[in-house]
């Protein structure tokens, strides 16, 4: 009896000292406020100071870990302490993609609004899965999309998908491909059915994800044909339907075309008129990757790479490429867009009753079920800017790259790789190789360069290769980078040839 109410007695002492605890909930409001506040004045420092810093560390692997605890923390910490081991360790650790002077890869849009819509899409933190989910973000992204459509003087039968990627893209878009040409592979997949290999032909400089969708796909990596380019490296169509023929009389069942819109390494443009009607005599399907260069069709003066575009069967342009959304935001589009969603649409008991309504249901559309409500920012950043205020950006970027044509073209011991069709620019350093050995130099003197600049600190470029070449490759997109940070990217590439070159 003793022991019972020994037990009864600490029972109400816990009891008692839950209730007078107050439950751990959230960080309080006039805590939270003043944090946004610190968060605010650390943004905006970051970015008006952004210039100075280098624009990628020298560390070695291993050097973030080792200046952090490798226990992972029991009690809060303050907010202060954190921001500052941002400073600390996070911010000197990181290639600044935003920088001024990082020139590589295709530059990255980084601007204000881009900033805040990202921080106002955060506090909402709802998933657009279904329209009664949230009924704002469904009709946003239809809105969105349409936007876009629009300026890219799509016709009104293309819908489109919000993505993280266009790998994710093509890989919905070569997925609806496979289902029309092996009907019901979506419920009984490939294999046991008597069905041919199938064939995608893509250029030589078309991007690996094509690829990957194959092999998730299940298709096989060995059935992308990568088909030779021509001098200026754009799809060679002739070659193209030699191979086709090829395969035909060899048993293989062609399946897709993937035309590029703006190259990884050149930014050419396939001739996607002559691709489109290969692939009509052969009934195949057609994707153009636009994911960079698609958005330069807001202007009026590139408008002649939309040829061929009505003839797609699907299209993926990446805003947050040419178009000042932040990473992740890709579109997809696709010719009648319900093809898509009866690839994809499957729906469990338990989202049953939110799927009624006849709006969109956008996890209908992919392999994605929670989906982020990543149409706020577009929404907000092309509203900030309109049209004409990305057309102007586009067109500066534009003004630049020719600017640093004539510069090469000035110091002949340079030439360009590739002709300039977009803010992309390939060129190398020419000498005699053995000169260049001798004056101790590695044999692939432009790649060193690239790789003298890059530890320095100072800029940020990338290589590539062009017919068995390794070239220096710069890329614009930042509208922070002004004519000055290019002149001076420009001299540090000279210096550094003087000092490599001898």
């Amino acid at each position: 009896m003793l022991i019972v109410l020994q037990c009864a007695a600490h029972r109400a002492a816990a009891t008692k000292t839950m209730q007078d605890r107050q439950p751990p909930g959230d960080t309080p409001p006039e805590v939270f406020r003043k944090q946004l506040h610190q968060l605010a004045d650390w943004i905006a420092d970051f970015r008006e100071g952004l210039g100075n810093l280098r624009v990628a560390p020298n560390d070695k692997p291993g050097a973030i870990r080792a200046a952090l605890p490798s226990q992972p923390p029991e009690n809060a910490e303050p907010f202060e302490n954190i921001l500052a081991d941002i400073d600390r360790v996070i911010v000197p650790g990181m290639v600044h993609w935003s920088h001024p002077m990082f020139l590589g890869y295709f530059g990255w849009p980084q601007t204000g609004p881009g900033i805040l819509g990202e921080i106002a899409s955060a506090p909402l933190n709802v998933n657009a899965m279904t329209w009664r989910t949230s009924p704002a973000a469904t009709e946003l992204e239809t809105l969105v999309v349409d936007w876009l459509r629009q300026w890219m003087g799509l016709s009104e039968g293309c819908g489109g998908v919000v993505y993280d990627t266009a790998s994710v893209g093509i890989m919905h878009a070569l997925a609806v491909a496979r289902e029309e040409a092996a009907p019901s592979a979506r419920k009984l997949g490939l294999t046991g059915r008597s069905l041919p290999r199938f064939r995608i032909y893509t250029s030589d400089q078309a991007h690996s994800s094509v690829e990957k969708a194959a092999i998730a796909l299940g298709l096989g990596e060995e059935n992308v044909q990568r088909v030779p380019s021509d001098t200026e490296f754009r799809m060679n169509v002739s070659a193209l339907r030699t191979m086709i023929e090829r395969d035909v009389g060899e048993k293989f069942k062609p399946l897709a075309a993937v035309a590029t819109v703006g190259t990884t390494s050149t930014a050419s443009v396939d001739p996607v008129p002559e691709i489109a009607k290969t692939c009509r005599e052969h009934k195949m399907w057609l994707h153009v990757d636009g994911a960079y260069g698609g958005g330069f069709a807001i202007l009026p003066e590139f408008k002649w790479i939309t040829k061929g575009w009505s003839e797609a069967d699907s299209i993926v342009i990446n805003p947050h490429k040419t178009l000042f959304v932040p990473l992740d935001f890709s579109i997809l589009y696709v010719r009648d867009l319900e093809r898509l969603r009866r690839v994809f649409t499957l729906v469990p008991e338990y989202l049953r009753g939110d799927t009624i309504e006849a709006e969109k249901n956008y996890m209908d559309y992919g392999i994605q079920l929670g989906r982020r409500f990543r149409a706020l920012k577009a929404w907000m950043i092309w509203r900030s800017l309109g049209r004409a205020g990305m057309a102007a950006r586009l067109q500066e970027q534009m003004r630049l790259i020719n600017h640093l044509v004539d510069w090469i073209k000035a110091d002949k011991r340079f030439e360009l790789a590739a002709p300039v069709v977009m803010p992309v620019i390939c060129f190398r350093l020419v000498g005699d190789d053995e000169a260049l050995r001798v004056s101790g130099a590695k044999a692939d003197v432009n790649s060193e360069i690239v790789e003298r600049i890059n530890t320095s600190g100072k800029a940020y470029l990338t290589q590539t290769k062009l017919r068995g070449r390794t070239v220096m490759r710069i890329g614009l997109g930042n509208v922070l980078t002004t004519e000055e940070h290019l002149r001076t990217a420009w001299e540090l590439i000279q210096a550094v040839a003087n000092d490599v070159a001898g």
